[in-house]
């Protein structure tokens, strides 16, 4: 695999390397080891698929609270879609800055998006499924997001938006929440008790 950091640390575009022959090709798209190397978490609790009709539906921009803060790995299968993730660390140097990255079934590469960091996408093409794997259990009650057209944001989308879930159009402006979001998400701690486990399915 070729690992490649973004702007936001930790945060890596993850490509293939590709052994190619007469038949096609082979390529690994997940290592423990390799993962571990390059500091970053390899456990998958849950995986899930997003299967989107429509050109320019937008999905975003959702976090869970720690101790529920998940680890995203992002690929597309069939289509495309302009990912896009924010540091919600507030520790960090970038925090609140973001990086957006075009995921196609033919470029076959991958995001893997840190803990306590939001994400969204919104589609390019009809008919794109996407593929999530997840390093923590879905934890409604620790479910949260920030508004995908919230100018505090700065965020630049391709499309204008064809389909956007009414919890999505909702969730709170920046200004509302920015004391709430440095106060529960300076904890480094995000790994999620079994008590807390009340669902089984992303609310992506």
């Amino acid at each position: 695999m070729i690992f490649t950091e973004t702007k936001l640390k930790g945060a890596f575009i993850i490509g293939v390397d590709r052994r190619e022959d007469s038949r096609g090709f082979f390529a690994r798209t997940f290592c423990q080891h390799e993962f571990e190397e390059h500091g970053l978490n390899p456990r998958i609790a849950q995986s899930n698929i997003a299967f989107n009709n429509r050109k320019g539906t937008l999905r975003g921009m959702h976090f869970q609270w720690p101790p529920a803060a998940e680890t995203k790995l992002v690929r597309v299968t069939q289509g495309a879609l302009l990912d896009v993730i924010i540091d919600l660390r507030p520790e960090s140097p970038t925090y609140l800055q973001y990086v957006a990255v075009e995921l196609t079934a033919d470029n076959r590469r991958a995001l893997y998006v840190p803990e306590r960091f939001a994400h969204g996408y919104q589609v390019l093409e009809d008919n794109t499924e996407a593929t999530y794997e997840m390093g923590e259990f879905y934890a409604p009650d620790l479910q949260s997001g920030l508004r995908y057209n919230d100018p505090a944001l700065g965020l630049v989308w391709p499309l204008a938006p064809t389909e956007v879930a009414d919890k999505d159009l909702h969730w709170p402006l920046l200004a509302d929440t920015a004391a709430e979001l440095e106060r529960r998400m300076a904890s480094t701690r995000s790994q999620l008790g079994s008590n807390a486990v009340t669902g089984a399915h992303s609310r992506d």
